[in-house]
């Protein structure tokens, strides 16, 4: 069999198909933007504002009732005389300014921090995606796969965005054989959860106490 000639007389070479390559299926994270989400605070800062309204609103009614030739009301000449009158170092006056510190050092401790410590930040794949897991799920997670190992009665999970707190307890088996797998399986799940900070593992494991 002779092989296909070109218009030449040479040989044609056939084309040389590439397997596509297979994405990866774990992309890698992107550097950055895997802060703490931050909270609105909605409700605190509704009270905030509710409440500097009402006092702006009452202090300006009685400054145009004043200019309008009207008598000033009686609760802002007695806090006038009292703020004259009262000395620095009176009990009312220290309670007074230490309710309003310790209001002003709330906000600025909401302002500075992020809150949302439930919500664990997750890695990030894609620019213009960002997504959070809730702590209760990456534990409840961490139980179920715990729950699995062999000779494990019982499980419970504390997580916290630094560590994953696990108490097991074995009705059979060698306790370090049950540590052993429990620390693979939860290892692997740990980092199956895609956490851009996945938490440390702190493992117990011990025996069912004596009833009675």
């Amino acid at each position: 069999m002779s092989e296909p000639q070109g218009s030449e007389g040479t040989t044609q070479r056939l084309p040389v198909l590439e397997k596509p390559t297979e994405p990866d299926p774990s992309p890698p994270a992107l550097e950055g933007g895997e802060g703490r989400f931050w909270s609105p605070r909605r409700v605190p800062a509704a009270v905030v504002a509710v409440l500097l309204l009402a006092v702006a609103g009452l202090f300006l009614y009685d400054i145009a009732a004043v200019r309008a030739e009207q008598p000033a009301m009686r609760w802002r000449r007695e806090l006038a005389t009292q703020l004259a009158e009262r000395p620095l170092d009176d009990t009312w006056v220290l309670v007074g300014a230490g309710v309003a510190a310790a209001l002003g050092l709330w906000l600025i401790v909401l302002a500075a921090t992020p809150g949302l410590r439930g919500l664990l930040p997750m890695r990030r794949t894609h620019t213009d995606v960002r997504a959070g897991l809730h702590r209760e799920a990456a534990a409840l997670v961490l139980r179920d796969r715990a729950v699995e190992v062999a000779g494990v009665q019982s499980v419970r999970v504390r997580l916290s965005r630094a560590k994953a707190d696990v108490s097991a307890v074995s009705h059979f088996r060698e306790l370090d054989d049950v540590r052993a797998d429990l620390d693979a399986v939860l290892g692997d799940a740990i980092q199956g959860l895609g956490l851009a900070r996945p938490p440390s593992l702190s493992l117990h494991v011990r025996r069912p106490g004596k009833k009675g």
